[in-house]
């Protein structure tokens, strides 16, 4: 049985701030509060199902420490949580994985030539929400070990620079889910278009349900406008 994914001001390990600055780095465009609390919880609603699919991956070893190999594991078994891909090229986790780059003459070109400008990045943002993603392991009842912990705050980074990137185009009407009835001052992002930043990302089934449900109770529980 699912856990709902409730919190309050103080409960997500995606702060406002931390989570503005990822947008910062995307877009100079002013992001509501409620868009910012909406990207935490979506954020939280992934990594939570992430960190439970490696839960169990990690339990049938009798562990609760969690390692990389279960962060492979859980994505293995459910594709929905493959997102915040970017961070797979940058992670030793997941090497050898990503498939081989040649360039234009056919040559293969080595990893740490295929990580291109660093900012604005999510991987310059690294370990932003590392002290937050260890409180939602421990809420989880698992502990990990630093590279699982680093992996998940680079994969929760990445997914928050998509999701800020795609909330931008939504709010300028360069994304073909732009809503035709959108209400807004074209410079700032709400908390609707990171709603349909959200669609997005989550290419459907039950995590983006999930996603957006949670969404909701977040703005409900905090109050937010």
């Amino acid at each position: 049985m699912r856990n709902e994914i409730t919190f309050g001001p103080d409960a997500s390990p995606f702060k406002v701030p931390l989570v503005k600055a990822v947008f910062r780095d995307v877009t100079p465009m002013h992001v509501s509060r409620s868009a910012a609390w909406t990207a935490a919880s979506v954020t939280r609603t992934v990594l939570t199902e992430i960190i439970d699919g490696a839960r169990r991956a990690a339990a049938e070893e009798s562990r609760k420490k969690l390692v990389p190999g279960d962060l492979l594991a859980a994505i293995d078994r459910n594709v929905e949580l493959e997102v915040g891909t970017h961070w797979y090229h940058h992670s030793p986790t997941f090497r050898g994985l990503t498939g081989v780059l040649y360039d234009a003459e056919g040559v293969v070109v080595p990893s740490r030539q295929r990580r291109g400008p660093r900012r604005p990045s999510a991987v310059a943002g690294a370990h932003r929400f590392e002290a937050g993603i260890r409180r939602l392991l421990r809420s989880r009842g698992v502990t990990a070990v630093p590279a699982m912990v680093r992996d998940l705050d680079g994969i929760a980074s990445v997914f928050l620079t998509d999701l800020a990137r795609d909330a931008a185009g939504v709010v300028r009407g360069g994304s073909l889910r732009a809503p035709a009835d959108r209400i807004g001052d074209g410079r700032t992002i709400g908390r609707d278009d990171v709603l349909t930043a959200t669609t997005i990302q989550l290419f459907g089934g039950a995590l983006r349900q999930q996603a957006l449900a949670g969404a909701g109770v977040a703005a409900r529980d905090t109050s937010v406008g």
